[in-house]
């Protein structure tokens, strides 16, 4: 199924998500309705709240990508209580940004190339790597939401001013974009 995505002004999306539990109902199905929503809006990350769910869940699907970056080919990956143990500050990399949460804008973000996870996959089976390169940005972002922080909060006060009356209409409900949103004035 094929759910909404909240959008910029939506409470859930600054709200610190929480940890669930292994017996958290329905999982598999809802990972299921997450990896739909996510390739039916074209991106390649998604996080809890950006369903309306302060849970520590998101989906990567990298997959997209294989042409220009064929290590990720077949890349498709659930991350149940992710969190970023430890970042590599040694090397960072500007790129831009965009989120299914704030469509049409885009900003470039300065982040950590490598960074260290934690977390369960769709089977509860525990991990902790070192990631890095366009994963370890991706799993940023996605993690950044799940702390309820939105890549604007990584751009300077003079290009978040510059933006300021495209965030407003964002909640305000007036945007377009080709998937099924929830505003906050809807």
């Amino acid at each position: 199924m094929i759910l909404p995505i909240y959008i910029y002004g939506q409470p859930v999306l600054r709200k610190v998500a929480e940890d669930i539990p292994a017996d958290y109902p329905n999982l598999k199905e809802l990972l299921a309705d997450m990896f739909e929503t996510l390739t039916a809006s074209d991106g390649v990350g998604l996080a809890g709240p950006q369903i309306g769910k302060a849970i520590r869940v998101a989906v990567i699907d990298l997959d997209v990508l294989k042409d220009d970056m064929p290590e990720y080919k077949d890349f498709r990956h659930a991350y149940i209580n992710p969190h970023i143990i430890e970042f590599d500050d040694e090397k960072t990399e500007t790129m831009e940004e965009g989120c299914l949460s704030l469509p049409a804008i885009h900003e470039k973000v300065t982040r950590p190339t490598r960074i260290r996870v934690q977390w369960l996959d769709e089977d509860l089976q525990p991990h902790d790597e070192w990631v890095d390169g366009y994963l370890a940005r991706v799993m940023q972002h996605e993690f950044d939401h799940l702390d309820g922080k939105m890549f604007i909060d990584r751009i300077s006060p003079l290009r978040k001013q510059l933006i300021k009356s495209k965030l407003r209409a964002l909640m305000q409900g007036r945007y377009r974009c080709g998937y099924k949103t929830k505003a906050l004035s809807k």
